[in-house]
């Protein structure tokens, strides 16, 4: 093969009722896996706070993540045009927020409370994107099962928490939308190879300075898993998600994220749920099966950059 670089496309199959069922469970299965990844990886993350702060806990995830994606995937600049490695890095400074605000909203308020409030960005996209009669129907139902797990009435949630919880779930809600932009531009995982070591930079800018002298190489250590565990197998997870479903379902099957987040609370940090909680539960699980069976989308087409010894950059 010649040194020149070529582009081929996914040629488009036409999906039949099975096909489209398929996709969509394909979908809903690995934003399940991203999810529970996550939850598991922010309580691991939560019993580091009093050694390392809110900020070292998610400087160590972000910063391990970037260096792991960097290794494994080695991408090459042939892999992306200049619009979608622009994309790439913006999508690297929206995660590095989300994960230093919702670090510091779990740092004052229970796992699963700051989760549920995080949910209303991926809720807000599932509402301006979704469409049909069933725009609202499963968006409400997670609402409702959103206010049940918070219970704002009570008066007892720590104000400056929910505000990092409610900036985070807005930043969410614009990594969605990128997520899903990245995915169907650049081919495999080679996004999250620039978006993770992007973050890992501007987590090392903003909290760098006051968390390295906190480390030690047990701590180090523990963060290369923490990294895996969250964030590179849910990122990728969700990008291949966002591939087989519409970012309004996708936003829609967000809502079990909360259920799982006190599941996981109650596990990890005995943090243990009430009864109107468990209520929301039902609710926004029901939500999520209805998202998630709504939701499949035709494939995009991805370019493959094909290399001159003829495989597919890594």
């Amino acid at each position: 093969m010649s040194g020149k670089t070529t582009w081929t496309a996914t040629v488009g199959v036409p999906f039949n009722a099975g096909m489209t069922m398929g996709q969509a469970r394909t979908g809903a299965l690995m934003a399940v896996g991203s999810m529970m990844c996550v939850q598991l990886g922010l309580a691991i993350a939560v019993t580091l706070m009093d050694d390392i702060g809110v900020e070292g806990a998610a400087w160590l995830r972000l910063a391990w993540a970037g260096i792991v994606l960097l290794l494994v995937v080695r991408p090459r600049r042939a892999a992306f045009t200049r619009n979608s490695f622009l994309m790439c890095v913006l999508l690297g400074v929206v995660t590095a927020a989300i994960t230093l605000l919702f670090m510091a909203a779990v740092s004052r308020i229970p796992l699963g409370t700051a989760s549920a409030l995080e949910f209303l960005g991926p809720l807000g996209v599932a509402v301006a994107r979704g469409r049909g009669r069933d725009r609202l129907l499963w968006p409400g139902l997670a609402a409702v099962g959103v206010l049940l797990l918070t219970q704002p009435w009570t008066g007892a949630v720590d104000t400056l928490g929910v505000g990092y919880a409610l900036t985070s779930a807005a930043c969410w809600a614009t990594y969605i939308v990128l997520t899903q932009k990245v995915g169907d531009q650049v081919a495999g995982i080679n996004g999250l190879a620039v978006s993770m070591p992007v973050a890992g930079l501007v987590a090392t800018a903003t909290v760098g300075p006051a968390v390295i002298g906190r480390m030690t190489p047990e701590i180090l250590l523990i963060g290369i898993g923490l990294a895996v565990l969250l964030p590179v197998v849910p990122f990728a997870l969700e990008l291949l998600a966002l591939r087989r479903l519409t970012a309004a379902a996708f936003g829609t099957l967000m809502s079990l994220e909360p259920a799982f987040a006190m599941i996981i609370g109650l596990i990890v940090l005995h943090q243990v749920p009430g009864a109107l909680a468990i209520a929301g539960i039902v609710f926004v699980v029901a939500a999520g099966i209805g998202a998630a069976r709504a939701g499949a989308r035709g494939l995009p087409v991805v370019p493959d950059v094909v290399v001159a010894d003829g495989g597919v950059p890594r």
